[in-house]
C-alpha cells in the first residue's frame, strides 16, 4: 500500500528453484492481477491474461540454475501503490510435471530485499522478443531478429539476460547509433540464464536503435518449430536491465518488431558464432541446485603424468594463471615432540627446509613449472596467492605470516610476527594456520590458529586493522582451531573452517559481523579445510577429518552457500582420504585436495607422491607420504593410544599397591596389617603439586591455549592426531 524499492543489499533477488523441477520463473509487477487468489494455474493461455488484467511489467527472470543479480548502488525497482505496481505476480513454468507424480509439493520462489527509502535511480526491464519466427526442420541456422527505435529518456543498461529453449545457440543484443553497432551482451542460452554484466559505460538515448538476434538450429526436428510457451516451442528473448533518472522512470519497455533486413545486413559477424557448451558445463549446471545427493564428481586418472617429490603437503592455492601452487614441508615433518608445552619449536637445530617448498604445477598435466621457497620455512602450513602472484603463507614453527615473492627470488617481502616467538597480541601469532586476501583492497585475514582462537585483519602493507573471535551470539562457542580461510569476492564474506567445532562460520569481511554457520552431521565433528566457487549462487567445497566418534570414510562436500545444503559428496575411488588438510578450486571447475597423512619408512628420504586431479567439478589427491621416525596412528585404528593411556594410568596404581604390600611385610612383626585398604587415585594425584584434571579432559592433542593448562599439561600436538574427547558445550 506504499511505495517501496527493491534495492541493493548484498543480494537483491534470491532465487529458490532447481531446473530439475522448474523450467523458468518470471516476476511481474501488476496494477490488477489476473486473479485475487494466492496462487492459480494456467495450462494454455499463460500470456497477458494469465498474469495481469492490464499491462504487466517484467521485473526479474530466472532459468537453468542461474545465479542472482546485484543492483548497482543507489538503484532500485520502484513498486507499490503510487508506482502503479502494487502487486507482484510470480509465474513459474514447469518443464516436466512428472516431478509431481509422487505428490511432490514445490516450494520454488524468490526472496526480495526492499526499503522505503527512495532511490535516486529507478531500475527497469527492456524486453526484445521475437513473436513470429519459424524454425524449419533440419535447417542448420535460423535467425530471429528484433529491432526498435528508442524514443524515450536515456537509460543505462547494467545487466542482460538471454532466453530460448533447446534449439537456441546464441543470443546477442546491440545498440545501433549512427550506423555503429555496440554490443550490449552476448551469451549462450544453454548456460545458466542469469543477468550478466553489460558492456561498461553504455547508454541508450533518443534516436538510437535497440536490436537483438537469436540463432537457432532445426537439426533433429522433423516438424516446424514456432514461438510459443510450451517446452516443444521456442522463445527468443533478450532482456536488458537498466536504470534511469527517477523523474523520468519507466519500469518496463518492450520491442517485438522484426526490424528491417537492410539493418541486419550490418550486424557484427559474432552474432552468428555459436557459443559452445561442453558436456561438463551442462552436467554441472544440471546439478547446480541438486540437493538429492546425486554424485556430480569424477576422479581424473593419470594425474600427474610424472611423480612429484613432496613432503607433507599442508597448503594449496591457485595463481592468476590458473596454475596449482603446492606448499609442502620437504624433509621436515610435524611430530609429537616438535613443540614444548609453551608452543615453542624444538627442532630449530635442523635449520630451515633446504628443498623448494613452493611448487607451481600445471593443473592439467601435473608437471612442475616453477619452484621456490628454499631456506625460509621450518613447518609450512597455509598458503594463498595475491593478484600479482606473490604468496601469503603461514609457518607454525616460526609463528609467522610471510608475504613471499612469486618471482623465484625466495625473498620475504613482508613479515608479520616474531620468529619462533608465540604470542597472542597484535604483533605475535601462535601457530597461525591460513591466510585469505581481499583482491580488491589487498587486505589479508589470518586464522590464528592452534593456540589462539581468532581471526586477524591486516592491510595490504601489513598494518594491523582489527581482529575477532567467533561472533555467533546465539551460542558464544569460541573457535577451536580455526584451520582454513576463504574470501568470497562476490559476497564480501570471509568464511573459516572451525576445525574441532566441526563447523564453517562466515562473517562480513569488512566488520567481522557474524553472517551464518554451516554445521552438518555429515561432517562427523570436524571440518579441516574449505574453498569457494561463485558458480550458481555460490558453492563451498569442504573436507572433514578423523573423529573418534565415527569410523565413516572421510569425504569432501559441495555445499550451496545461500541454503547451506549439501549438494554432493566425494572421495577418492581407489583409497580413502587419511587426513585431507587443504582444498582449492581452479578456474576450470577442478578441485584439488591435499592429504597430509604420513607413513613409516626405514630411512629419512622423501617419498615419491602425487596429487590427483578430479575433473568436472571436483579433484582429489591421493595420500601424500612423508617420512617420520615413529608412526602416528588414528585413534580408531588398532586402539594404540587408548592402550598407552591405560598403561600409564596403571603404573602408579601398581607402584602404590606394591609399596603397601612391601611395608606390610616389613612391619608384620610390629603391626597387625589386616589390609592395605582402599586407594583413592583422585586424592593421590591431587595431593601432588601441579596436577590438574584439565590435562585428562583436554579436547585435542592439537588443542588451543584456552583448553590447556599453561604450566604442566602435556602438549603432543602432532597434526595427524585426532581429538580424544568432545567436551559438552552449553548452548
Amino acid at each position: 500500500d506504499e511505495d517501496v524499492y527493491i534495492m541493493r543489499k548484498a543480494l537483491d533477488f534470491i532465487p529458490h528453484a532447481n531446473m530439475n523441477t522448474v523450467h523458468h520463473m518470471l516476476l511481474f509487477g501488476c496494477r490488477i492481477p489476473a486473479s485475487t487468489s494466492s496462487s492459480w494455474y494456467c495450462l494454455q493461455d499463460c500470456g497477458k491474461n494469465g498474469i495481469c488484467k492490464d499491462e504487466s511489467s517484467v521485473m526479474y527472470a530466472w532459468a537453468r540454475n542461474a545465479p542472482h543479480p546485484e543492483l548497482p548502488k543507489d538503484v532500485g525497482f520502484k513498486v507499490g501503490q503510487r508506482s502503479g505496481l502494487p502487486y507482484f505476480v510470480l509465474q513459474i513454468h514447469y518443464g516436466d510435471i512428472g516431478a509431481f507424480g509422487d505428490h511432490h509439493r514445490d516450494c520454488s520462489g524468490l526472496t526480495l530485499t526492499m526499503t522505503t527509502k527512495p532511490q535516486p535511480f529507478i531500475a527497469g526491464i527492456y524486453l526484445l522478443m521475437s513473436v513470429d519466427t519459424v524454425i524449419l526442420p533440419g535447417k542448420k541456422v535460423t535467425n530471429a531478429d528484433v529491432a526498435c527505435d528508442y524514443t524515450s529518456y536515456p537509460i543505462y543498461p547494467f545487466a542482460f539476460r538471454t532466453h530460448t529453449h533447446q534449439l537456441g545457440k546464441v543470443v546477442s543484443g546491440y545498440r545501433v547509433r549512427d550506423g555503429k553497432w555496440t554490443l550490449i551482451g552476448r551469451q549462450s542460452p544453454q548456460l545458466p540464464q542469469a543477468f550478466y554484466p553489460t558492456t561498461k559505460n553504455l547508454n541508450i538515448k533518443y534516436g538510437d536503435t535497440v536490436a537483438a538476434r537469436c540463432v537457432f538450429t532445426g537439426e533433429g526436428r522433423t516438424t516446424k518449430t514456432y514461438i510459443g510457451s510450451t517446452s516443444n516451442d521456442e522463445m527468443c528473448n533478450f532482456y536488458i536491465m537498466y536504470y534511469m533518472d527517477r523523474k523520468h522512470s519507466e519500469p518496463y519497455m518492450s520491442c517485438v518488431e522484426p526490424g528491417s533486413k537492410e539493418l541486419f545486413k550490418h550486424i557484427p559477424a559474432e552474432a552468428n558464432v555459436p557459443i559452445p557448451v561442453s558436456p561438463e558445463q551442462m552436467h554441472m549446471m544440471i546439478h547446480m541446485g541438486d540437493s538429492q545427493g546425486t554424485s556430480i564428481t569424477k576422479e581424473a586418472a593419470g594425474w600427474p603424468q610424472s611423480p612429484l617429490q613432496l613432503g607433507q603437503v599442508s597448503g594449496l592455492a591457485v595463481d592468476s594463471n590458473s596454475n596449482l601452487v603446492i606448499f609442502h614441508r620437504g624433509d621436515h615433518s610435524w611430530r609429537a615432540d616438535s613443540f614444548n608445552s609453551q608452543a615453542q619449536y624444538q627442532q630449530r637445530s635442523l635449520g630451515p627446509i633446504q628443498q623448494s617448498t613452493i611448487l607451481v604445477v600445471d593443473p592439467a598435466k601435473g608437471n612442475i613449472l616453477k619452484a621456490s621457497g628454499r631456506n625460509i620455512f621450518y613447518l609450512p602450513h597455509g598458503i594463498t596467492t595475491d593478484k600479482e602472484n606473490n604468496y601469503w603463507v603461514t609457518d607454525i614453527a616460526l609463528h609467522q605470516v610471510l608475504k613471499v615473492s612469486g618471482d623465484g627470488r625466495d625473498a620475504a617481502l613482508i613479515t608479520l610476527g616474531e620468529a619462533f616467538t608465540p604470542g597472542s597480541d597484535k604483533n605475535h601469532f601462535c601457530k597461525p594456520t591460513d591466510v585469505a586476501e581481499d583482491p580488491e583492497t589487498g587486505n589479508i585475514f589470518v586464522s590464528d590458529g592452534y593456540c589462539n582462537a581468532r581471526i586477524l585483519k591486516f592491510s595490504a602493507d601489513g598494518k594491523y586493522l582489527s581482529e575477532w573471535g567467533s561472533s555467533d551470539r546465539r551460542r558464544h562457542i569460541p573457535f577451536l582451531i580455526p584451520h582454513s580461510l576463504v574470501f568470497l569476492p562476490d559476497k564480501k564474506d570471509l568464511c573459516v573452517a572451525d576445525r574441532e567445532n566441526g563447523r564453517i562460520q562466515c562473517f562480513l569481511a569488512e566488520t567481522g559481523e557474524f553472517v551464518k554457520e554451516i554445521k552438518k552431521d555429515e561432517f562427523e565433528g570436524k571440518v579441516f579445510a574449505i574453498t569457494y566457487s561463485p558458480a550458481g549462487d555460490g558453492l563451498i567445497f569442504a573436507v572433514n577429518g578423523q573423529s573418534s566418534f565415527s569410523s565413516a570414510p572421510l569425504s569432501g562436500f559441495v555445499i550451496d552457500y545461500p541454503t547451506k545444503e549439501i549438494l554432493d559428496t566425494f572421495r577418492p575411488n581407489t583409497k580413502d582420504f587419511e587426513m585431507p588438510h587443504d582444498i582449492v578450486q581452479s578456474q576450470d571447475g577442478s578441485v584439488f585436495v591435499a592429504d597430509v597423512a604420513t607413513k613409516v619408512k626405514p630411512n629419512h628420504t622423501t617419498s615419491k607422491t602425487a596429487p590427483i586431479q578430479e575433473k568436472q567439478s571436483v579433484a582429489q589427491q591421493n595420500q601424500l607420504q612423508a617420512e617420520e621416525k615413529s608412526e602416528v596412528l588414528p585413534i580408531r585404528e588398532k586402539g594404540v593410544l587408548p592402550a598407552v593411556i591405560t598403561t600409564l594410568l596403571l603404573i602408579p596404581l601398581v607402584l602404590v599397591i606394591s609399596m603397601g604390600v612391601f611395608l606390610c611385610w616389613r612391619k608384620k612383626s610390629m603391626f597387625d596389617c589386616k589390609a592395605v585398604g582402599s586407594l583413592n587415585l583422585g586424592n593421590f594425584f591431587a595431593s601432588h603439586k601441579g596436577y590438574s584434571r584439565q590435562g585428562f579432559d583436554q579436547l585435542s592433542t592439537e588443542g588451543s591455549d584456552q583448553e590447556r593448562n599453561d604450566e604442566d599439561s602435556s602438549d603432543s600436538e602432532t597434526e595427524e592426531y585426532s581429538a580424544l574427547q568432545r567436551p559438552q558445550l552449553s548452548s
